[in-house]
């Protein structure tokens, strides 16, 4: 498709969103690569997730200047870089990291090499102190992109914050960074525009079974996802997966409120880790675990390729937080 210039009349700009804004309340819909306009001034790019490894990418349009949301994977931003040139000339002033994993940080020092300033919730820098050098340097021995960028570790966020709320606002829009509690990672941020009513959630909800849960924290996930249905937002754009509405945060947390139940009730009935998930060494190859249709969007039964979750590694992690009584991003820290 053409994509959509910001310099276009006014009064298109605003049929346009019209258009759109009625297309979000039955599905909204994207493909790999490809850009929407969500409101005038606010555009939606989907990852290429299967194939590249990339996450979803958000761009706003201040007065002077853009903000972005996520730095991606290296290849990610540069992609996102090439379509945002598309839309606007503004220059991007600040990349808001959602939290440290690669595909959302790794690809910080394409924007600040460029005079971009990444910004975060202190958690991320945090989280990058606990998990870095190690896993900078394994992706690197797997993505020509990472390598390419010849640097020792992962570049931390150039600005963080402490507060649970961080406002940038200029007279033509108001964007809020809010920090809500751990539930991916410890870091996790998300991104409201209170005027447009859309929130930016990261990885923290998602759109698909990609809920990758080795820094998580599943019990605690839900308060987190309940605390962002609180902003009363009425379009959401995930990390992973299309664009939704306020069903796919009520339907992310209800995803690990039936994950909970089933493990739970498993171990409660006195079944043991063998029981629930086979192995083959380390990794895990079958459940027995279901999880009702009404989660089904969250849930993949079978294993994924790899990097990406399934079912069965849901099951596994759940086993041992609620075993151990721990979330699985402190007994990930206990291996190292």
């Amino acid at each position: 498709m053409k994509y959509l210039r910001i310099a276009m009349p006014l009064s298109l700009i605003m049929v346009l969103s019209l258009v759109w804004s009625l297309a979000v309340k039955q599905e909204t819909r994207a493909t790999p690569g490809n850009v929407k306009l969500i409101a005038p001034g606010v555009w939606f790019r989907e990852g290429e997730l299967l194939d590249k490894g990339h996450c979803n990418n958000i761009w706003i349009e201040m007065k002077d200047y853009l903000i972005v949301v996520d730095a991606n994977f290296p290849s990610g931003a540069e992609a996102c870089l090439a379509d945002i040139k598309k839309t606007t000339q503004k220059p991007v002033k600040y990349v808001f990291d959602t939290h440290h994993h690669g595909d959302h940080a790794y690809g910080n020092p394409i924007w600040t090499r460029l005079g971009a300033t990444t910004l975060a919730t202190v958690g991320v820098a945090e989280e990058m102190k606990r998990y870095e050098p190690k896993r900078w340097q394994d992706t690197a021995k797997q993505r020509k992109d990472v390598a390419a960028l010849n640097l020792p570790t992962a570049e931390p966020p150039k600005q963080t914050f402490k507060e649970s709320k961080f406002v940038l606002e200029d007279g033509t829009r108001r964007v809020e960074f809010h920090f809500l509690g751990w539930a991916h990672t410890r870091g996790d941020g998300f991104v409201y525009l209170p005027k447009e009513k859309i929130l930016c959630t990261g990885d923290a909800a998602v759109n698909g079974p990609y809920n990758y849960m080795a820094d998580g924290n599943s019990a605690n996930w839900p308060k987190v996802i309940e605390r962002a249905r609180q902003f009363g937002a009425v379009t959401i754009l995930p990390g992973h997966g299309v664009p939704g509405d306020k069903q796919l945060l009520n339907g992310q947390a209800q995803f690990f409120i039936e994950l909970r139940k089933s493990v739970g009730g498993a171990i409660k009935s006195g079944k043991k880790l063998e029981d629930l998930v086979t192995k083959t060494g380390d990794k895990v190859t079958a459940t027995t675990v279901k999880l009702p249709d009404s989660v089904k969007n969250w849930v993949k039964n079978e294993p994924a390729p790899a990097g990406l979750p399934w079912l069965g590694e849901d099951v596994d992690i759940v086993y041992k937080e609620i075993t151990l009584g721990k979330p699985y991003g402190d007994i990930q820290l206990m291996k190292q």
